[in-house]
């Protein structure tokens, strides 16, 4: 009797649920409705009343990258020749300069520079703001005339003033544009160890490094001594060519997982069986410009035990972007996951940190000149955990390993401290057999915050 009593309460309170519900949906849709009728009210006064005639795509335009502006930094509407220029960064070639900027209230801000490109020949940094070109000062404008204005014709000269934080007076260069070639891919060998520079995470990527593991056992006729992976100043590209990266130096493990707006949605990644690196030790170099993809493939093998990471705190991008076609020549451009390490964790804000912290002791600026990072973008995503990581990059001790200046370096040969202290320490690992594990170790599950 009792239990026939709830169950007729329960399917009645579920009955009567079913207004509540659909009137809230209802008052959702009313407003939504109202608030575009709202806009386009605006949208008639500004044809009508504004001082000049105003193109009405450009008016859409404006709404719509003000609409997606309200979101995180990385959610976009790509027009035509935005979804051009991002073919020719997965893609193909321009002529220009190597530079990947953003735009920071008004102002025209340095991500990285490309590597043996004028840019990065010119010494320019990540995070330096470029104020002029050709002596016009580009700040308001928007950030599509100030990358047109950059590119342009090989051979052609341009003057950029550059503005340093650290610095008091601004940095006055003229770079000559060259054509831009988009190799995700460099090798080289030094000391017996191969050396594999990635760029960008573009088509082919994962392809290219297996192709330079291969490249360098041929160049020494036998296997080197390790592997060091350069992915400093690597501002990412594509998932899945992060995740063949991965796969080339892992035996098996999970290497990332995205996860979405709803608890279910998770997508996971693994490796397959085969580690084309062989178990020989590997050293993963990141610095502040590391971002993205390139988080994704330090942190992979740092949770898997399989690399040591050194260099600097990266960037901190831990979401992921789905390209939604709208028409052939039209995309959106959305946030749509965040993406977890092996172990669990989100790299978001806080990045990767290295296991060897190595500041560039060959760069003059580097400890006067702020690093940029995603937790310095307007509207980014909040990690789930909220971690600071400034007193970690403090330097409270003087590390008597640190001590040289870059004059010092310099008069040693040494170039590139970072890359030098990273060959030394892959001798000592291939003196210590084990040292670095070559295969994929079991990794305790956090539980990963909603």
């Amino acid at each position: 009797m009792t239990s026939n009593f709830f169950r007729g309460a329960i399917a009645l309170g579920a009955l009567a649920l079913i207004p509540a519900t659909t009137a809230a949906l209802a008052d959702g849709e009313a407003s939504s409705y109202k608030a575009l009728d709202e806009f386009m009210d605006v949208f008639q006064k500004v044809r009508s009343d504004y001082v000049e005639k105003v193109d009405d795509q450009k008016l859409i335009k404006g709404a719509i990258d003000g609409m997606l502006a309200s979101l995180d930094p990385h959610s976009s509407f790509l027009d035509a020749r935005d979804f051009q220029n991002l073919r020719t960064q997965t893609e193909g070639s321009y002529g220009g300069l190597g530079l990947s900027v953003t735009q920071e209230d008004g102002a025209v801000k340095v991500i990285a520079p490309t590597q043996d490109t004028p840019a990065w020949r010119a010494g320019i940094k990540a995070g330096d703001y470029i104020t002029h070109l050709d002596g016009q000062l580009i700040y308001g404008g928007t950030l599509d005339e100030a990358v047109d204005k950059m590119r342009g014709a090989p051979g052609t000269a341009i003057k950029l003033t550059i503005v340093r934080p650290g610095r008091d007076k601004p940095i006055e260069l003229t770079l000559t544009r060259e054509i831009i070639q988009l190799k995700p891919v460099k090798w080289e060998v030094k000391n017996g160890v191969g050396i594999i520079n990635i760029v960008s995470f573009s088509a082919n990527t994962g392809a290219d490094v297996r192709q330079a593991i291969r490249s360098i056992d041929k160049s020494l006729g036998r296997k080197p001594t390790g592997y060091i992976l350069d992915l400093r100043s690597n501002p990412g590209g594509l998932l899945d060519e992060a995740v063949a990266v991965s796969d080339s130096f892992l035996e098996r493990g999970e290497i990332v997982s995205q996860r979405g707006r709803n608890k279910g949605d998770v997508e996971r990644y693994y490796a397959k069986p085969g580690d084309d690196a062989k178990g020989l030790p590997v050293i993963v170099l990141v610095d502040a410009g590391s971002a993205s993809a390139s988080e994704i493939v330090a942190g992979a093998l740092q949770d898997q035990h399989r690399a040591l990471v050194m260099g600097e705190r990266s960037f901190g991008k831990g979401s992921v972007q789905t390209m939604l076609p709208l028409t052939n020549t039209t995309a959106l451009k959305l946030t749509t996951a965040r993406y977890y390490t092996p172990s669990g964790r989100s790299v978001q804000e806080g990045g990767i940190e290295p296991d060897v912290r190595v500041p560039q002791l060959s760069d003059p600026d580097y400890k006067n000149r702020p690093k940029f990072r995603e937790s310095d973008l307007r509207r980014h995503l909040i990690n789930e955990i909220k971690t600071d990581n400034a007193a970690l990059e403090e330097d409270t001790k003087e590390d008597p390993r640190f001590a040289m200046s870059a004059e010092e370096l310099k008069k040693k040969g040494i170039e590139d401290f970072q890359l030098d202290y990273a060959l030394k320490t892959i001798g000592r690992l291939a003196a210590k057999p084990g040292a670095v594990v070559a295969q994929a170790q079991p990794i305790a599950k956090k539980a990963a915050p909603r």
